[in-house]
């Protein structure tokens, strides 16, 4: 097992990280003092992510990936811990999809009001192929403004060939939707199929066609096609973030029909600074170790300077509904 390289995306930048393959999986390293090691693109990978933790761990201790801990998370619906490592409850942003009719009628009135509004405003929302059209489609909405959800946008700015490259992963289990106006792409999602799950690896609209109501569109296009496909869940990223459990986001995603769903995720230390970090519990990071109330400030601070720093550009304000979903450890 002779030490490689991947590439991962870390906040929206491409690096190369250190990798070694163990059994048909991506195991990668990153971290400075520490090195954590996690399976690469954890939430497209289908199957266990691990089915024997003793084996997998000795086999990655014998190779010559250098980390100090290994983290891995065990997938609903087998959400009671199996393994007899150290844990913190993880959590998925999930709607059940038994039936399409079941999910609306479920919604709050205001969402069902925000999708038949897209339909009235003339909103067109179809699954739709991944070619250079599309593409460019991507590129514009990517590239309309500088900051999202209060803080830089990770692809704006960058070029057609970055995003192509970057949105055409997992092509052959994928499928997008777009959301039209006039024939022109205003919103779109990236649906990766996992198993029997659907997982939203992109979602996002323009900021100026918010009063359309476009995201609301494109959500219940997805459940109406998981619903056709007969799949289980439809996942959209976590549903809170460490100890952040209050956001426009987890907001949109409460309307919406998506509710939490928690699963172990298991940190097991391979040298003493490792087991040193997980007693300390810095392995949380700072979502997880700051009070709910201390990141409220810090969030809003951060906002608020975005906003100083592109008062010239007024239409880079957030609004609620816009939004990049991040799957799986590796987007960290």
């Amino acid at each position: 097992m002779p030490t490689d390289y991947a590439e991962i995306r870390v906040y929206g930048r491409t690096i190369t990280v250190p990798a070694v393959l163990i059994e048909d999986k991506t195991i990668v390293a990153t971290g400075a003092g520490v090195k954590t090691a996690f399976i690469r693109d954890e939430m497209a990978v289908e199957g266990d992510f691990v089915h024997d933790p003793g084996s997998f761990i000795t086999q990655l201790k014998r190779s010559t990936l250098k980390a100090d801990l290994f983290t891995f998370a065990q997938k609903p619906p087998a959400v009671t811990p199996r393994f007899n490592h150290p844990f913190e409850l993880d959590n998925m942003a999930a709607v059940r999809v038994s039936s399409f009719q079941n999910w609306w009628e479920n919604l709050p009135q205001e969402s069902r009001k925000n999708v038949r509004r897209a339909a009235k405003r003339g909103v067109i929302v179809r699954v739709a192929p991944f070619d250079d059209e599309f593409a460019r489609g991507i590129h514009k909405i990517c590239n309309e403004v500088p900051v999202r959800q209060g803080r830089r946008f990770w692809h704006y700015g960058k070029d057609f060939e970055t995003v192509r490259r970057e949105h055409a992963t997992y092509l052959e289990r994928s499928d997008f939707i777009g959301a039209y106006w006039k024939d022109e792409l205003i919103g779109f999602i990236k649906m990766v199929y996992v198993d029997n799950n659907a997982t939203l690896f992109h979602i996002l609209a323009m900021n100026k066609h918010y009063d359309k109501r476009p995201m609301n569109a494109l959500v219940a296009k997805a459940v109406e096609v998981c619903d056709q496909k007969k799949l289980c869940y439809l996942i959209y990223g976590q549903f809170t973030y460490g100890n952040k459990d209050q956001s426009s986001l987890a907001e949109f995603k409460r309307r919406n029909g998506f509710e939490q769903i928690n699963f172990p995720r298991y940190y097991v230390p391979l040298t003493l600074k490792g087991r040193c970090f997980i007693s300390l519990g810095l392995h949380k990071g700072i979502n997880g170790l700051l009070p709910s109330s201390v990141l409220g400030m810090l969030w809003k601070a951060r906002a608020w300077f975005y906003r100083v720093l592109t008062r010239a550009n007024p239409v880079a304000d957030i609004t609620p509904d816009s939004s990049q979903c991040k799957a799986g450890v590796a987007q960290r």
